[in-house]
Order: structure tokens, then C-alpha cells, then sequence
């Protein structure tokens, strides 16, 4: 028997379904049956902060040196999702925050920031790197935010509004530091600074600070070995601390790095959710949702049986609310609009005398600023790509360019790609440069009208760049682009909208029109689970078929909320108990069983129910085959 790896299934399934999903399709976690399945969001929201205030939950993270910055987000039941603001309007403390003088700022801005609700007001700290720790603090989450920077900055910050009217920030890297603010949040108080961890205790950096029923609990992220987020415990916010691992070695079987750096929230309802990142490809750094057990006094990421370790797909937690399944974004913009739609970042700050809306209704124009390179290029408009595979598409109208003029459609990273119109003294030309082997492909290029596609597959890490002069037929250019996550932006692939001169004097403009991103695999590799069918499930590794009651050929039996038994189709009346029907993204079975908690999984010919997860490599006889017999 011949098994195919995830990539060829997922080329396979991408060729088949390109171009046949509905542009306002796109990824959401609820899978509209009472489950939900990480990563809560397909595009990368990295360093989480999440917190509840009554029956409501906002969430915001970290965006570098993309402005605007700190997006808030407002949720009534964990999943599902809606924008309300950026925090931060506009980042500027000099040349390189605008991409002036060859300076930049890229891999720095906003990053790690803590979310925090006081006494009727919210208030996001974040860290700039070499300035002082940034706050943002308004009455209503959707704005208007006010902005003051204190006198210290603080490495990956966590605040802590004690009851006692005490507040404190728990900060640093390896030596996590406790320090007490002044009631001004302007400053620390001096004298009340203290180390609270030695490099070997393993607390890490990231920190989330909570107090519980009495007690303290700082949660980390931790690098060395196994990617695993450590938890300390004390009676008082100096310690002494205690601590633990609450969550080590998940990645839902589709990420390089495994969940880390991140928290926990009590639903209205009392139960208890754990948030956090993890790598996955070029796309960034995804955020997972966790259920919590607490167990001894500690809130271990997971369910009783297997501490650490948490489902893919479980149950929506109870919230008391009742959502339908949603984005935060829509990715897809006509420019009709007075303003760019929210999920529109700029690659630094922009110059806002250098781009308009209004100049020709329906358009986007970027007037040409000089720029030695697209690394460079001022107002650059980016979104976050999405994955598993997504197409961006735009149209592009020439004739404002002027000689020396370059226009197109990027995926910015570091090394980037991108595809685009140079405009010379003879006419335009095609281009597309990869910039990790330096090769330029060109083609010529008549009429001033072009559209520009880049075809973004996550699972295999490639992109490929076309264009077409009629929107229908696309003719590719250039050879496949390595899409790679790295950390000199600490970021993930961006689609990006640019226009630059590169004849040393700014040039004219360009008009972007119809934006799309298209998500042929919107909900990932899932089919629906097959209730009242007759399938055989082989185990992916060795070929070898499940059986019960001596039977291979097994009817899939409802048991709601995603969740199923096990009939042999003939010959028998025994039925399994119920698992949790989960699917990788590799599109592989995976039975969570509903009594332990763990994975069935074969071992020489013997069914067992103790599997933790169900690891990338596919080897431990956790992953199966669903082939539908009838």
C-alpha cells in the first residue's frame, strides 16, 4: 500500500479546489458543530495577551514595525473574533521608523505586550526596543486610545494591578525581575526591584502575571530542549517561587516549534482556557487555544489524563454565549472605502502625503518615493498572508508611472520576492526577483492595465508569481520562491502593495484596484466527518487496518459535538466508546479517546488508547486513513 506525504496531498487538494472557493470564505476556528480547531487564526498573531472583562474577552499582540499597531480584539465565546482598533495610531521616534536615511526598524517596534483592565480602564504596556516601555490606555477598547511613554523600559513585560493597590511588572529574559510602578504608571518605584529567578530555574521570557484565589502564578515560555511553557507559584508577588511545566511539546502536528509563550482566562462560567504561540512555517507565529485542568494547585494546558498536551479540536468553551463562526478580517478591498480596511498594516510609518484614497475613487494610488530596493520602498501596505494556501491578486493601472518607476505585488520577508511593472523610457516590462538566489525573470508588457498574482502554498513553502493582461488567463514568471520564517523582521510572509522610483527623485503613481485572497483550502484539509457511513481507517505508518469486533469495515456513529463511535458494519453489535474526531492538518484521523484523554494508536497489531499526540513525523501509530467504503 503507498502512502503520499501531507505535501502531496495538499497539492493535489489545491489543484483540484484553486480557484472554486468563494472570495468571502476564509479561515475560522469554529467549526459550526459545538468544536472549535486551532490555530484560532490561519495568519500569525504573535505574543497573545488575552484577558476577560465581565462576560466580554479582548485580546491584542505583538506587530513590530507594521503600523498601524496593537489591533484589538473583542470575542463573547473564545473563538470567534471581531476587530475593534489599533492602540497605536502611528510609531515614530526618528528616521528609521519611516525607512529615511537607509535606516530601519524592522524585527523591533511593538512587541510582547501585556493587556490589562483597571478600574474602568483598559491599558496595553508594550515594549519599543531602546525606548522606554510604551502605554496605551482608553475607557472604551474600540478607541480612542490615549499613548505616554514611561521612564524604563521593561523586556517582555507583564503588569499586575494588585489588590492591595500595589502594581507590579514581572519582566526580563532567563532572570525574570519583579518591580513595583507608581500609581502614574510613569515610572518604577526605586528600591523595590528584585530578581526573582536564576537563569537555571528555566522560567524563560514572555511573561504573564496573574494572582488566583490568594496565590501568584507567572507563566513563561522556555527555548532550551523541548519548546514548553513553565509555570511559577508563590504566596507573594516576591516569591519564593515554585515552578512547573503546564504545557510542553504541542504543535497539533502541524508546526516546527511547539506552543509557548502565552496565558490563561476563567470563562463567566468558571472554566479556565490557556492561550498561546507557536512557529509554523513561513507564515509566523500562530495562537492556539487550550483547555486548562487544574490539578494540584497548577493550571496544566490540556485535559485530566494527558497534562501538557492539548486537542487540536475539542469542545467551544462554555462562555454562556453563543457565537456564529467569523474572522476578525476581510482580506479582499475594492478601495471604495474613505479608509483601508483594518487588516491593512504599513510596512513602517508611512507618508500620508504620498498615498490616497480619494484621488480616483475605487483605487489605491502610491505616489513613487526613491528607494534603493523593494527592502527599503516607503509606503509599503502589507496584510498578514494566511494560510494554509492563499492567493493575493491584484489589479495595477501604469499610467501614472514615470521612468524608473516600480510597481507590484511582494511577499515581504527577509529574503523577499516579489512581482511587479518597471516602468523605462522604451515602455513596461515584467519583472520578478527572488531575492534569496538574486534571479530576475522579465517579460515584455503592452497595454497599461496588469494583474498581479502570487500563489502562496504554506504546507510546501512555496510561492509561485503570474500576471495576466485580461484578469482570466495567467501566464507564471519566474521560478518558484522558498518562503522561509526568520528573525530579522520576527515576522511571517506579508502580502505587499508597493511602488517605488528607483531613479533617485520621487516619480508618479501607481493605482492598485480590487484586492482578493482567495483560500482554496479555507478550512484547511477538514472534510466532513463521515455520521452514518461505513469506512476503513488504516493506520498511515504501516499500512495496518483498524479493527474492531474483527472487522476492518466500520460505521461511523454520531455522538455530537464532533464526536464519534465505532461499529463493526457486520457481524457484531460491540461499539466503541466515543472519541474525539479530530483531523490533522495533514489531513490524517486522529481518535482522541473521551476516557483517557489520549490518542488510539496502533503498536504491533495491538489498539491502544495511550497516545499523548499526534507527532509531525507520523510514527507512533497515532495517524489514520479514513477511506469511505459506503
Amino acid at each position: 500500500m503507498v502512502y503520499f506525504s501531507y505535501d502531496e496531498i495538499a497539492r493535489a487538494f489545491f489543484k483540484k479546489n484553486a480557484m472554486k472557493t468563494p472570495q468571502t470564505q476564509t479561515w475560522h476556528a469554529d467549526n459550526g458543530n459545538g468544536t472549535f480547531s486551532n490555530p484560532l487564526f490561519y495568519d500569525e498573531f504573535s505574543d497573545p495577551d488575552l484577558i476577560r472583562v465581565g462576560s466580554d474577552f479582548y485580546l491584542t499582540g505583538t506587530t513590530m514595525h507594521a503600523m498601524p499597531g496593537l489591533p484589538v480584539l473583542h470575542s463573547k465565546d473564545l473563538v470567534n473574533w471581531k476587530f475593534l482598533s489599533y492602540a497605536c495610531e502611528k510609531l515614530d521616534f526618528g528616521p528609521e521608523y519611516r525607512l529615511e536615511d537607509g535606516k530601519a526598524i524592522y524585527g523591533q517596534g511593538i512587541w510582547a505586550p501585556s493587556f490589562r483592565w483597571h478600574k474602568g480602564t483598559f491599558y496595553i504596556f508594550t515594549n519599543v526596543r531602546g525606548q522606554p516601555m510604551q502605554v496605551y490606555a482608553a475607557t472604551n477598547p474600540a478607541g480612542p486610545w490615549k499613548h505616554w511613554a514611561m521612564k524604563t523600559g521593561f523586556h517582555d513585560p507583564s503588569v499586575l494591578f494588585d489588590d492591595d493597590g500595589k502594581i507590579y511588572v514581572v519582566y526580563g529574559y532567563r532572570d525574570l525581575r519583579l518591580v513595583q510602578l507608581n500609581n502614574e504608571l510613569t515610572e518604577a518605584i526605586p528600591g523595590t526591584e528584585r530578581v526573582l529567578f536564576k537563569q537555571s530555574d528555566g522560567m524563560g521570557e514572555g511573561a504573564h502575571f496573574y494572582k488566583i484565589n490568594g496565590k501568584y502564578f507567572i507563566t513563561s515560555a522556555w527555548y532550551l530542549g523541548t519548546m514548553k511553557m513553565p509555570c511559577a507559584r508563590a504566596d507573594r508577588p516576591e516569591g519564593p517561587y515554585e515552578v512547573k511545566v503546564i504545557s510542553e511539546g504541542e504543535d497539533f502536528g502541524i508546526a516546527k516549534g511547539a506552543m509557548h509563550q502565552g496565558g490563561i482566562v476563567e470563562t463567566p462560567t468558571g472554566e479556565w482556557w490557556g492561550f498561546s504561540m507557536m512557529d509554523f512555517n513561513s507564515l509566523g507565529r500562530l495562537t492556539g487555544l487550550s483547555p486548562v485542568t487544574w490539578k494540584d494547585g497548577w493550571p496544566y494546558f490540556g485535559l485530566p489524563g494527558n497534562l501538557g498536551r492539548s486537542p487540536r479540536t475539542w469542545v467551544k468553551p462554555k462562555t454562556g454565549v453563543t457565537s456564529k463562526p467569523s474572522a476578525p478580517y476581510e482580506r479582499r478591498d475594492d478601495f471604495s472605502g474613505k479608509t483601508l480596511k483594518p487588516i491593512w498594516q504599513w510596512n513602517h510609518a508611512p507618508d500620508n502625503t504620498k498615498w490616497s484614497l480619494s484621488e480616483r475613487p475605487g483605487f489605491l494610488r502610491l505616489h513613487a518615493l526613491p528607494a534603493a530596493d523593494f527592502w527599503q520602498a516607503r509606503n509599503t501596505l502589507t496584510q498578514r498572508a494566511i494560510g494554509p494556501v492563499s492567493i493575493p491578486t491584484v489589479e495595477l493601472e501604469l499610467g501614472g508611472m514615470k521612468p524608473g518607476d516600480l510597481a507590484g505585488l511582494g511577499l515581504l520577508n527577509s529574503p523577499y520576492a516579489w512581482i511587479g511593472v518597471h516602468c523605462e523610457a522604451s515602455g513596461f516590462v515584467m519583472e520578478q526577483l527572488d531575492k534569496t538566489t538574486g534571479k530576475m525573470a522579465q517579460a515584455p508588457l503592452r497595454g497599461t492595465r496588469v494583474w498581479l498574482r502570487a500563489e502562496c502554498d504554506f504546507f510546501t513553502e512555496k510561492a509561485k508569481f503570474s500576471f495576466s493582461v485580461n484578469g482570466k488567463s495567467f501566464q507564471p514568471l519566474g521560478d518558484a520562491f522558498k518562503m522561509v520564517f526568520q528573525l530579522k523582521t520576527f515576522q511571517g510572509i506579508r502580502y505587499s502593495l508597493f511602488h517605488y522610483s528607483t531613479s533617485g527623485a520621487a516619480g508618479g503613481h501607481a493605482d492598485f484596484a480590487r484586492f482578493t485572497v482567495e483560500e482554496p483550502l479555507c478550512h484547511g484539509l477538514t472534510k466532513p466527518i463521515p455520521y452514518g457511513k461505513t469506512i476503513t481507517l488504516t493506520e498511515v505508518g504501516s499500512g495496518q487496518a483498524l479493527t474492531v469486533g474483527g472487522a476492518t469495515q466500520l460505521k461511523v456513529i454520531d455522538r455530537g459535538q464532533g464526536r464519534i463511535a465505532l461499529r463493526p458494519r457486520r457481524g457484531s453489535a460491540e461499539e466503541t466508546e466515543p472519541f474525539q474526531w479530530i483531523e490533522t492538518a495533514q489531513a490524517d484521523i486522529t481518535l482522541l479517546s473521551l476516557a483517557s484523554h489520549r490518542y488510539l494508536r496502533l503498536e504491533s497489531g495491538q489498539v491502544l488508547a495511550e497516545g499523548l499526540g499526534a507527532p509531525r513525523n507520523r510514527e507512533d501509530g497515532s495517524r489514520f486513513r479514513a477511506k469511505r467504503v459506503r
